[in-house]
């Protein structure tokens, strides 16, 4: 396939000018088939990659069932998410294993949809204090060997950790994780500065959904916030729907991290593609109007978001951020969080052929390519 008058995604310089060619799944210097499609009026930009989910179009991760977990996947791919790495809830630890040997078991399938290219474990291993939308019963102490049991029902399958550093025997747990190929995100945690500095110099390389479910960025108590800004290394999410985050605030972290460092998530819930109810979450309930979710009976506290990550990237540009970078956090970074950057997430040759149309104008999706198949046109 050859993609022409398209305007191509890099990494380096925005949008170029340039074909973008298959030969079969992946990306190639020329078409491989003959077959020709015309960008024009496009943009032509990665597949995205969603690091942190729950659920979409009535299903949840969590429920483990296949026949959920493959429509997920299908809803995914349908919104231009070609890679996705699912969350689980503070559940406990027989559930959680369910739901790992779930994954397991839909990636030995090689199902269709959105590839499963990981799972985030949200809970249980945060503090009760900022446990938000979690439920309070399965919460768990960092527990090292817990993880790596874990890690074995998936097989291999756990990408990312979120840990509330304040937690006793966090920093073994970091190491621990490193050595079983888990990322480790901090959130859900009241831990200060130096607490999250600490984890961060321990091998934590993340952010839980930035300002969400932590202490505030101010400035005699900057928190994992500031932390997280002055390791370079650690990237921060950023739930970007319009709910969680002020527009300002969004504009801010783009500039104080850098468009290298922030990775746009949807921590959509089993509501997103649903009308409005109330809807069952780990155990609790959510009341979802429009486009804001949360907790049944506790309107103050927001449950997750209800919208795409493709809907995040849209509300992303809205508010002032530049299309390159918007598109590099919802593709480049979040591959790079989980380790499938080098197939994954940017349009190099030589990587996998997924990749998505969109119209210059709204920004609406014209096509989606995924492993060089044409799959919505």
């Amino acid at each position: 396939m050859r993609v022409i008058n398209g305007q191509v995604f890099d990494l380096e310089q925005g949008f170029v000018e340039r074909d973008v060619c298959t030969d079969g799944t992946l990306l190639s210097a020329a078409s491989g088939d003959g077959e020709t499609l015309d960008a024009a009026g496009c943009y032509v930009i990665p597949g995205l990659v969603d690091v942190h989910f729950h659920g979409c179009v009535g299903e949840d991760f969590s429920d483990a069932t296949p026949d959920g977990l493959q429509r997920m996947a299908d809803f995914e791919l349908s919104q231009g998410v070609t890679y996705i790495c699912p969350a689980g809830m503070t559940l406990p630890e027989d559930q959680l294993t369910a739901i790992c040997k779930n994954a397991a078991a839909h990636r030995a399938a090689a199902s269709h949809g959105a590839e499963l290219a990981g799972l985030h474990l949200e809970g249980p291993f945060l503090c009760m204090a900022k446990k938000g939308a979690q439920n309070g019963a399965f919460l768990h102490d960092p527990d090292g060997d817990m993880l790596h049991r874990l890690q074995e029902a998936a097989n291999g399958l756990v990408k990312l950790v979120t840990l509330a550093p304040e937690q006793p025997g966090s920093l073994e747990f970091i190491r621990a994780a490193r050595a079983d190929g888990v990322n480790v995100s901090l959130g859900h945690t009241t831990a200060d500065y130096e607490t999250a500095s600490a984890a961060y110099e321990a091998g934590a390389r993340q952010a839980t959904h930035l300002f969400n479910a932590m202490p505030p960025f101010t400035h005699r108590e900057p928190g994992v916030v500031g932390a997280a800004f002055d390791h370079p290394e650690v990237r921060a999410e950023l739930i970007c729907d319009g709910i969680h985050i002020h527009p300002s605030v969004v504009r801010a972290v783009f500039r104080l991290f850098g468009p290298e460092r922030v990775i746009l998530i949807s921590d959509s819930l089993r509501a997103t593609g649903m009308p409005d109810g109330v809807y069952p979450f780990g155990g609790q309930e959510i009341e979802v109007h429009g486009n804001r979710a949360t907790m049944l009976g506790h309107p103050e506290t927001l449950a997750g978001s209800v919208t795409s990550l493709m809907g995040c990237l849209r509300q992303a540009v809205s508010f002032g951020i530049p299309l390159a970078d918007a598109v590099r956090a919802a593709s480049f970074n979040p591959a790079q969080s989980i380790g499938i950057d080098q197939r994954a997430g940017s349009l190099d040759t030589g990587k996998e052929a997924s990749f998505v149309l969109l119209d210059k104008t709204d920004l609406s999706i014209r096509s989606i390519v995924f492993k060089g198949a044409l799959v919505q046109d």
